[in-house]
């Protein structure tokens, strides 16, 4: 799983790399020759040529690196002026796709003709550059001995190709731009494109999906001109209304759909469930704070997990309102492939936070072994060395084995305190669940826990782990604290809230005191946890009848 979740990662560094490469360049030679040396840096393969092709037989060898003697020869005249199997095949409309161990033709008349060296280049890849069902050319890479492309090396070339291809797309309109006098038409295309371009260019910067669906409501509100934009995400079996501009403002929400899995009331759930793009004309919206930003016309465009060898998964819907017209298919075009983005920038956040928790998941069971091996048997030495002495001198000196005595409790003390730390520095088990493991924990610490939690209450990943580490922190508490051996754990669900209760029948304290004892009950850390989900902590507790620890987080929220 965490080599899958690397190569993942890799996969959409690689993705993201090629992007910033596409859009620092606007001249169109100089942006594909870095374009393709970048993605030979990144995914190893030594040579690689770029075609861009008009109609039977008119095409132009744009970029190339590496090439062997062969095709090098006379100013890379085998690259201009042969027609090769792959064109052929592009322009017989049978190239669709990334295709696996094609034999170069151009190298192969090389060798048979003494024409020069191949460098041991035999086969190659060829990917076809298309966007929206319109063909640019092809992509060309290899490497020496190399007559195998698997299935994600494939999906990762198509990927790029596809970038390459909106980027050449994009390109030639603004050559266009340059160098003919366009119409109006041909210049809202191309202010499309920009705009399409910078939203693009913030989106790849963010590691945090709330400041990601902010920015990108934000900036296609500002670049676009557009009153409403909104993005609604999934969550359970409701989509939540997660991000919105309107009013020439952009705000984060949390407003959950009052309707349930396929009630197709509105163009966003349509959207959703039917995974297809949707447009309506003064239609109303199921979501409150969409409902006083009405425009007249609306299009929502379903936002999908990019998984070119998968069934895509379904993310949200990116909705955009205005009042001048029903949106083009071109427009359709271009927003589906903003969308793309948006997407893509969405699961590589996913992946980003994913990759953090294993990190400091490793972090914490290296620290946890090495406190183990290290101080857990020093101190537990310790304790055996305190007692040997004390049976040595407990003859002759009373005041000293008194003494010792102390050493050897306080050390005693200390092991158990370092024990309970080592289980904390556990890592959360998800195959257990979250009151499995805490009652884990308490039994190990010597707290018995009662445990109630009602069937429909759910929540994310994130939500779960953190409400583990606050509960866990309560629970040690009331074994360092309360002078108790018992407690409860009580989980429910309150309109569109999760509230989470430790309750136990301790010693408690007074609440004038509460503010002395917060570094020593670790509120400050249970504080920063509930408010990493926008959530909230309560304490209260009276002495001698005990301390109820509640934590209060939103129901819906994907944190």
């Amino acid at each position: 799983m965490y080599e899958e979740r690397t190569l993942h990662y890799k996969e959409l560094l690689i993705l993201k790399t090629i992007a910033e490469t596409l859009n620092q360049n606007h001249d169109m030679k100089p942006m594909l020759q870095s374009t393709l040396e970048k993605l030979l840096e990144l995914t190893g393969l030594k040579t690689g040529w770029i075609f861009l092709a008009d109609d039977e037989p008119i095409y132009h060898h744009v970029a190339d690196h590496n090439l062997p003697p062969a095709l090098a020869r006379n100013d890379k005249e085998p690259m201009r002026c042969e027609i090769c199997f792959c064109l052929q095949l592009y322009w017989r409309d049978s190239l669709n796709q990334a295709v696996n161990i094609i034999e170069c033709e151009r190298l192969h008349n090389s060798v048979t003709q003494s024409l020069g060296d191949t460098n041991n280049l035999t086969h190659h890849a060829t990917v076809p550059l298309t966007i929206c069902g319109e063909r640019f050319g092809l992509l060309n890479v290899g490497s020496p001995g190399k007559e195998h492309f698997s299935d994600e090396e494939l999906a990762l070339l198509e990927g790029v190709a596809y970038q390459i291809g909106t980027a050449v797309e994009r390109t030639q309109l603004l050559e266009q731009k340059e160098k003919l006098a366009v119409d109006n038409i041909a210049r809202y295309i191309v202010d499309y494109y920009n705009s399409t371009n910078e939203v693009t260019r913030h989106i790849w910067t963010i590691n945090n999906l709330r400041e990601l669906l902010l920015t990108v409501v934000l900036n296609i509100g500002t670049y676009f001109d557009w009153p409403t934009v909104a993005i609604a995400a999934h969550h359970g079996n409701r989509l939540t209304l997660r991000a919105l501009y309107d009013s020439e403002n952009a705000r984060v929400l949390n407003e959950a759909s009052p309707h349930a899995e396929e009630d197709y009331s509105d163009i966003i759930h349509q959207a959703f469930y039917k995974q297809s793009v949707c447009q309506s004309k003064d239609a109303p919206f199921s979501f409150a704070a969409l409902q006083s930003s009405q425009n007249r016309f609306s299009i929502a465009i379903p936002l999908q997990k990019q998984e070119p060898l998968m069934r895509n998964e379904p993310l949200g819907v990116l909705l955009i309102g205005r009042e001048s017209a029903i949106f083009s298919e071109l427009e359709i075009k271009i927003l589906t492939t903003l969308a793309d983005h948006i997407s893509l920038a969405m699961e590589r956040i996913r992946l980003y936070d994913e990759w953090q928790d294993l990190l400091l998941s490793e972090e914490r069971n290296r620290l946890a072994l090495d406190l183990h091996d290290s101080v857990n048997q020093k101190l537990f030495s310790l304790s055996l060395t305190a007692q040997g002495i004390k049976e040595l001198l407990k003859e002759e000196n009373p005041l000293v084995v008194d003494g010792i005595s102390d050493i050897q409790k306080l050390s005693q003390e200390t092991l158990s305190e370092m024990r309970t730390l080592i289980w904390q520095l556990r890592p959360y088990s998800a195959e257990k669940g979250m009151l499995a493991s805490l009652k884990e924990y308490a039994s190990k610490i010597g707290i018995h826990v009662t445990l109630q939690m009602k069937d429909d209450v759910q929540f994310t990943e994130k939500v779960e782990k953190n409400l583990w580490r606050i509960g866990q922190e309560a629970i040690n508490n009331v074994s360092k604290h309360a002078r108790t051996n018992r407690a409860a754990i009580k989980i429910q669900s309150i309109e569109d809230q999760i509230q989470m209760s430790i309750i136990d029948h301790g010693c408690g304290f007074l609440l004038e005191q509460a503010e002395t004892k917060l570094v020593t009950l670790g509120i400050s850390s249970m504080n920063e946890r509930a408010a990493q989900l926008n959530g909230s902590l309560k304490i209260n507790s009276t002495e001698g009848k005990g301390t109820i620890v509640i934590v209060t987080v939103p129901r819906s929220r994907e944190n």
